[in-house]
């Protein structure tokens, strides 16, 4: 195992005295090709180029000497400290950290970023990356070749937003570029490269003056509850759209951050709005102008960030991106399994008669989901003087098809 291992950020300044020292008496280095090439890095070192990190780890824990690891930015942040402490390769590092990728972007930017979320897209998580981008109004993307800001531009079709685009921060052909994310695929850009993604509504009681006191979305933004009462949203609920079935339904669904949500036949938005304030992206459904436009004042008015079309399903919904949750709030049993066959994580819907959910719920179970159903029974009281003042009943049906991602 390696005596010593020493880990240095870099951000294209100069390098501090101890990572200097380091560098100095490293007989192993390791680091991309720009680090290799940088002045300090003895001649006589062994010298491993960074791919695969797990890769350079086994190599450095079976090195007899010191070594060194060269990083962009801060190394402890999305970086190599993680995988270079794994328990499998068993070693103890020190840490010289330089400026993040991110908070040199931001400071290019001229904005700040304690209110930002950060993600890492590459091929596996860049449709995760792209809901956040969806749900949030301010994101960093630490991005990969194949997953730059072409790509996420492609993937927020219909969805406006603003790109910061800073390509190889630190180094001598660094560049800042502003565009509209629909206008990214029209570039090729440079690798490694930041995007900041910018737009849509601030949620209510932001920061303000006195600065925020949590990193990322503040959780605690806007009134307390998983639902709000029916008055909030600016007229009569649906019948699928009760206090407590909805509750029902964001329990079964459970949507969250990088998740894209379906509401289809969002009526008063009150649903869509609840999910996105969970963090989750959605995409409300409904076929009524009306309920477009009262989902919009919903989402507004709680400051979160909904994409809303209007159409008819199940045909709208064949060039809408895949989904990992979707709530089927009209259109019977032809809607949900039009949905089942684009394969979401679940699927909840409601019936009001009892042959009404066996019809959707044998659907469910042919296309490969299991099925769970509950009678839901509300009853409201006046506690002034313990008299019933409103009563619903309906069939709560959840899908969750095995085998995919919890």
């Amino acid at each position: 195992m390696a005596d010593r291992v020493t880990v240095i950020g870099w951000d294209g300044s100069p390098l501090t005295a101890a990572a200097r020292s380091a560098l100095a008496a490293a007989t192993l280095v390791a680091g991309a090709a720009h680090h290799l090439a940088l002045p300090e890095v003895p001649p006589t070192a062994e010298r491993i180029r960074l791919g695969s990190v797990s890769l350079a780890a086994r190599r450095i824990a079976g090195h007899r000497g010191t070594a060194v690891v060269l990083a962009d930015g801060d190394p402890g942040f999305f970086g190599v400290v993680r995988t270079l402490r794994a328990p499998e390769f068993g070693l103890e590092v020190e840490v010289v950290p330089a400026v993040s990728s991110v908070a040199a972007a931001f400071a290019r930017a001229g904005m700040p970023w304690d209110d930002a979320q950060v993600v890492v897209a590459h091929r596996r998580t860049l449709r995760r990356a792209v809901n956040v981008c969806r749900a949030h109004t301010k994101v960093a993307v630490l991005t990969s070749p194949g997953a730059g800001p072409a790509e996420l531009g492609l993937l927020l079709e219909g969805v406006h937003r603003t790109f910061v685009i800073c390509e190889e921060l630190g180094t001598e052909r660094e560049q800042v570029t502003v565009v509209t994310s629909d206008k990214a695929p029209d570039h090729t850009w440079r690798d490694p490269n930041v995007v900041i993604v910018i737009g849509g509504p601030t949620a209510p009681g932001g920061s303000g003056e006195g600065g925020g006191w949590l990193a990322g979305r503040d959780p605690g933004a806007g009134p307390r509850g998983w639902t709000q009462p029916g008055e909030v949203y600016d007229g009569p609920l649906g019948e699928g759209e009760t206090d407590l079935l909805r509750a029902a339904q964001l329990a079964r669904l459970g949507p969250r951050v990088g998740d894209l949500v379906w509401d289809i036949g969002c009526g008063s938005g009150a649903f869509a709005t609840e999910a996105a304030r969970a963090g989750a992206a959605v995409i409300a459904v409904d076929r009524k102008l009306e309920a477009c436009a009262r989902t919009d004042a919903a989402a507004r008015h709680f400051g979160v960030q909904l994409q809303i079309v209007q159409g008819t399903a199940p045909h709208v919904l064949e060039n809408l991106p895949e989904p990992d949750v979707v709530r089927v709030g009209g259109g019977g049993a032809a809607v949900v399994s039009a949905v089942a066959d684009r394969r979401p994580q679940r699927i909840v819907t409601h019936a009001a008669t009892r042959d009404a959910a066996e019809l959707v719920g044998r659907d469910l179970t042919e296309h490969g989901y299991q099925v769970e159903c509950a009678l839901i029974q509300s009853v409201e009281l006046d506690t002034r003087a313990w008299t019933e003042t409103e009563r619903s009943v309906a069939f709560l049906l959840s899908g969750v098809l095995p085998g995919r991602a919890s």
